[in-house]
């Protein structure tokens, strides 16, 4: 895109001709399945860019930066999202993103938010726009969120962890009043130098304030902990879309 606004040259021939280097190092790293499969990917969606571009011109729905900003980077989220479950990419700083992720606990997702963040920088001292700089971290923070929301699913369940001195009575009322099922874990304190039950149960996200109200009712100085889970697999637990 910077050699486009620089030299007029086409956008998606130049993206075929950079990504080369970059698919020898994803069929090394990746595997070769990855790149023949992104090979394809590249080929394909850039001939489009081009396409539609200079040979469609198709009329652009929105004059509205900011509406083309939010909503391309949800489109753009979802393609991409979409690509990397299949096991391929787009090229470019995806192929970037995922060869990091390997070796890394950044997700891809985020990865390609810093790396693309140095592009749209460079982009913009380029076309000496602030605004339009401004405007490409909106849409690229946009599609990372949503790429790393279709890659992980979202958190629709979470754990309960309990610490109370009327364990015996907090796990009676959760059977009762929710048929969940749970577990009793040794715990152990440094500073009292004692042992005492954590209760932890998974429940889905709707019943975290019935948890809650059950727990406190019962006992007001329980420790309560709640995290979010993002996959469970068992009885009384969809699987992860």
């Amino acid at each position: 895109m910077v050699l486009h606004i620089l030299f007029k040259t086409p956008v998606g021939i130049m993206v075929v001709v950079l990504n080369i280097p970059l698919f020898l190092v994803a069929m090394k790293v990746l595997g070769i399945s990855f790149g023949s499969k992104s090979v394809i990917v590249v080929i394909v969606t850039n001939l489009l860019v081009d396409l539609l571009v200079y040979s469609a011109k198709i009329a652009t729905p929105t004059q509205n930066v900011m509406l083309a900003s939010l909503y391309g980077g949800v489109m753009l989220g979802v393609g991409l999202g979409l690509i990397f479950r299949g096991g391929a990419n787009t090229g470019g700083t995806d192929i970037v993103g995922q060869v990091l992720n390997r070796y890394t606990n950044m997700s891809v997702g985020m990865w390609i938010f810093v790396v693309d963040f140095v592009v749209i920088t460079v982009a913009g001292f380029a076309t000496h726009s602030v605004e339009r700089a401004l405007l490409g971290y909106l849409a690229l923070f946009i599609s990372t969120k949503v790429v790393d929301l279709i890659l992980e699913g979202m958190d629709y369940a979470r754990a309960l962890l309990i610490i109370s001195d009327k364990t015996d009575m907090i796990i009676e009322e959760i059977y009762e009043k929710t048929g969940r099922g749970l577990t009793v874990l040794d715990g152990y304190s440094p500073y009292t130098k004692g042992r005492k039950p954590v209760i932890m149960c998974v429940i889905t996200k709707r019943e975290t304030e019935q948890f809650k109200f059950l727990v406190k009712t019962i006992d007001k100085e329980a420790f309560v902990i709640l995290t979010n889970v993002f996959e469970v697999a068992g009885k009384g637990f969809r699987p992860r879309v």
